[in-house]
């Protein structure tokens, strides 16, 4: 009895594969096709959402300025004035940043100049020190020199 259900189990099986492949892909393709067809819904819907929002936005914006020039009638000017107050300041911002930096670059090549000075005053006076030690010793090799050519000296 065994065999006999384990086989009846497989030709249903079997036939169920054959049926249903087409019409469940097709039931498939239909279910993406409407998902697809929603979206599309969905995203002109939102983008129509998103149209009228801009457009009540700019019309807040227009009334906000009109609110605007109501309340200081030389709001206007004042506002022009700290934009332009705020962009030099920007500007001294930089510049100023740039100074120090420059400044910075000042010092340390000045305390290079200085240690180079410095180096060069202190090979010069040992080069002086060599140069006279070297003639007195030349001087004194001359004398010796002299007194051997010369006895009598």
């Amino acid at each position: 009895m065994k065999n006999y259900n384990g086989e009846k189990e497989r030709l249903s099986i079997e036939n169920d594969e054959e049926v249903f492949p087409s019409f469940s892909m097709s039931s498939f393709q239909a279910r993406e096709e409407e998902i697809e067809r929603k979206k599309m819904e969905m995203r002109e819907k939102v983008e129509m959402q998103l149209g009228r929002a801009e457009e009540q936005s700019k019309r807040l914006s227009h009334v906000w300025e009109e609110l605007e020039v109501l309340v200081d009638p030389m709001r206007k000017e004042v506002a022009i004035v700290r934009k332009r107050i705020d962009v030099v300041n920007r500007d001294l911002k930089s510049l100023g940043q740039s100074c120090q930096k420059k400044e910075r670059e000042y010092r340390e090549a000045l305390e290079a100049f200085n240690e180079k000075s410095s180096e060069k005053a202190q090979l010069t006076s040992t080069l002086m020190e060599l140069v006279n030690e070297s003639e007195k010793l030349r001087m004194k090799k001359l004398e010796e020199l002299s007194k051997v050519i010369d006895p009598e000296i």
